[in-house]
C-alpha cells in the first residue's frame, strides 16, 4: 500500500520561479501516478493546485504565513500538526527546510549547494537561510531528493552525506509550453523586443553574478565587436541590484545592442528561445538548469558552461564553454559563424529534452516516499536514478 504523503508547497513564491515550476510539474505527475496526496499551500495557490491535482486534498495554510519568517515558524508546528490531522505517512518538504520534530518521516528536496561553494553570490540573509536549512535537514530528514547527480555529489563532498539516502530525480519539461516555435511566434517576439529581424543571442533567468551574467555580457561584446553584423544580446528575466551586472552593462560599446525586457509572457518563451541564434547559459553553479532544458525543448542551439549539473542536462546536444569572458567569446563566435553546427545542435536538443519527463521524476519521488515510510516499492530493487537521461 502506497504511503499517504503531505507535500508542503507553502514556500512557492508569488512569481513561482524554479520552485513553482518544480511543484507545478511534479504534482500532476504524482496525481496521475495514483499518489495519495495532501498538499499544504498558500491560500492564493489553493485553486490552482486543486486543478493540477484534482484527487489530492488541498489544505490552505493560515493567511499570515506569506512572508518567510512566519512561514518557517508555521512549518515547525503547523506542518507536523497537519500531517497528523490527515493521517500522512510521510512529509515532503520541497525547499531545503523542514520541521525539527515530526511525527512521521520527512523527505527534503535540496536543489543545490552553491551557497556553500559560491557564497559571495548570495545576500547575507538569503545565504544564512540556505546554510542553516541545508545543514539542519541533512541531520534530521529520513531521505533526500536532488535534481542532479552533481548536487548529490556536492552533498557527499561537502557534508559527508550518505549517498544511499540521496535519490536523484531529474526535473521534467512541459512540452505543451516549451516546444519549437512557429515562424509567426518567432516574428511576434522579435517585433515586441524591437529587433525587427536582427539576430540575437538570448539568455533567460536571474540576471545576476550567480548566473555569470557579467561574463556573458563581456564575452558577447568581445565576440560581437569582431563581426560585420553583430547580434543583439537579449537578457530576459528577473533583474537584481547586482553592481557587477550594472558595471558590465555600462561597458557595452555604443555600436552594440543590449536588450533587457525583464520578464517575458509565458506564451512568448518558445518564440524567444527558439528564435534566438544562440541561447547562452554560462552559469558557474546550477543544481539543475531549468532554462537550459526549456531552451533545448524549444529547439535552441545552447551554449552552456561545463559546470556541475549543466552537462547532465545538455549532454551531447549542447555546446560548451568555460565561464570566463574570453572563453565565452571564443565559443560563442564559433557557434554564431557555424549555421550547420547550430542546426545540428537544435535537432539534438529537441530530441534530448524529451528524455526529461515529470512522469519519470514522479516515479522516483514515489519510490523515495516508500523508502522513507518503510514501504516496499515494486521497483525498489533498482537505483532510483536509473530513469535518468544519459549525460554527455
Amino acid at each position: 500500500m502506497a504511503p499517504r504523503v503531505l507535500v508542503d508547497a507553502t514556500a512557492v513564491p508569488a512569481d513561482r520561479g524554479g520552485l513553482g515550476r518544480y511543484i507545478d510539474g511534479l504534482l500532476p505527475a504524482l496525481a496521475e501516478a495514483g499518489a495519495d496526496l495532501g498538499i499544504a499551500c498558500q491560500r492564493p495557490d489553493a485553486d490552482r493546485l486543486s486543478r493540477l491535482a484534482p484527487a489530492a486534498t488541498v489544505l490552505p495554510a493560515p493567511s499570515n504565513i506569506s512572508h518567510r519568517p512566519e512561514r518557517l515558524a508555521w512549518e515547525q508546528e503547523g506542518l507536523p500538526a497537519l500531517a497528523q490531522q490527515i493521517g500522512a505517512d510521510v512529509i515532503h518538504c520541497p525547499f531545503y527546510s523542514m520541521p525539527a520534530a515530526s511525527p512521521v518521516p520527512v523527505v527534503v528536496t535540496i536543489h543545490d549547494a552553491s551557497v556553500f561553494h559560491n557564497p559571495a553570490y548570495y545576500a547575507d540573509e538569503r545565504a544564512e537561510f540556505y546554510r542553516r536549512a541545508t545543514r539542519s535537514s541533512l541531520e534530521l530528514a529520513t531521505r533526500f531528493l536532488v535534481p542532479s547527480r552533481a548536487t548529490r555529489d556536492e552533498l557527499v563532498r561537502l557534508f559527508d552525506a550518505d549517498p544511499a539516502r540521496v535519490d536523484v530525480a531529474y526535473h521534467g519539461i512541459d512540452t505543451t509550453m516549451f516546444r519549437p516555435p512557429t515562424d509567426a511566434e518567432r516574428d511576434r517576439v522579435a517585433q515586441r523586443l524591437g529587433l525587427h529581424g536582427m539576430p540575437y543571442v538570448g539568455s533567460l533567468g536571474e540576471m545576476s553574478s550567480r548566473k555569470n551574467i557579467p561574463e556573458l555580457i563581456r564575452g558577447w561584446v568581445l565576440a560581437a565587436s569582431e563581426m560585420d553584423e553583430p547580434p543583439a544580446l537579449v537578457l530576459a528575466g528577473s533583474s537584481t541590484p547586482d553592481p557587477a551586472v550594472v558595471e558590465a552593462v555600462n561597458e557595452v560599446p555604443p555600436g552594440l545592442r543590449l536588450v533587457r525586457p525583464g520578464y517575458l509572457r509565458a506564451g512568448d518563451l518558445p518564440g524567444f528561445m527558439g528564435g534566438a541564434t544562440v541561447m547562452a547559459f554560462p552559469s558557474r553553479s546550477e543544481g539543475f538548469g531549468f532554462p537550459t532544458l526549456e531552451a533545448m525543448a524549444c529547439g535552441a542551439a545552447v551554449l552552456i558552461a561545463r559546470r556541475l549539473s549543466l552537462p547532465e542536462v545538455g549532454g551531447e546536444a549542447a555546446a560548451y564553454t568555460e565561464p570566463d569572458a574570453d572563453c565565452i567569446a571564443r565559443n560563442l563566435r564559433r557557434l554564431l559563424e557555424d549555421e550547420d553546427r547550430r542546426r545540428s545542435l537544435s535537432e539534438a536538443a529537441t530530441a534530448r529534452s524529451q528524455l526529461f519527463s515529470w512522469s519519470k521524476s514522479a516515479q522516483i519521488h514515489l519510490e523515495t516516499y516508500a523508502r522513507a515510510a518503510g514501504v516496499a516499492s515494486s521497483s525498489e530493487a533498482g537505483d532510483p536514478s536509473s530513469a535518468r537521461p544519459q549525460a554527455g
